[in-house]
């Protein structure tokens, strides 16, 4: 078994380039910009910003927040207000789900080729069915 990236090895600024499938719109959409991980209390602030492409539209702006820190056996990740999303432990199962309403988010993450790594969100619900790939690479 490898061991996978501790929390602190997330530390500092990514590139991040996104490709979502959404099958429910019929429309490939793209994300570029970059991730960064700084220091907050017990752990890490995430942040993204960057351009998002959508068919048919101009290139608009977009980004994200959440919040990591090491627990027990591995990461757990909130929102930026501090409601749970999920947990992953990177040497063990990096896999997580998230269910929201009818919703049902499943990531896995992949660090075979740290520090390159990336996660693939496949999302299904009522009114959604998409499958998102982020990239990541130091910047």
């Amino acid at each position: 078994m490898s061991i996978g990236p501790q929390l602190s090895d997330f530390l500092g600024k990514w590139s991040l380039r996104r490709d979502i499938d959404d099958r429910a719109a019929g429309a490939r959409l793209r994300f570029a910009g970059i991730a960064e991980f700084t220091p907050r209390g017990q752990g890490l602030a995430y942040a993204e910003r960057g351009l998002l492409e959508v068919p048919g539209q101009p290139p608009m702006q977009a980004e994200r927040h959440y919040f990591w820190r090491a627990e027990p056996p591995g990461i757990a990740v909130t929102f930026a207000d501090g409601t749970p999303f999920h947990a992953i432990a990177p040497e063990l199962r990096p896999e997580a789900r998230h269910e929201c309403g009818a919703d049902s988010y499943a990531v896995r993450y992949d660090f075979s080729r740290w520090p390159d790594w990336r996660a693939v969100w496949r999302v299904t619900g009522p009114r959604k069915a998409y499958v998102m790939i982020s990239r990541y690479r130091r910047a």
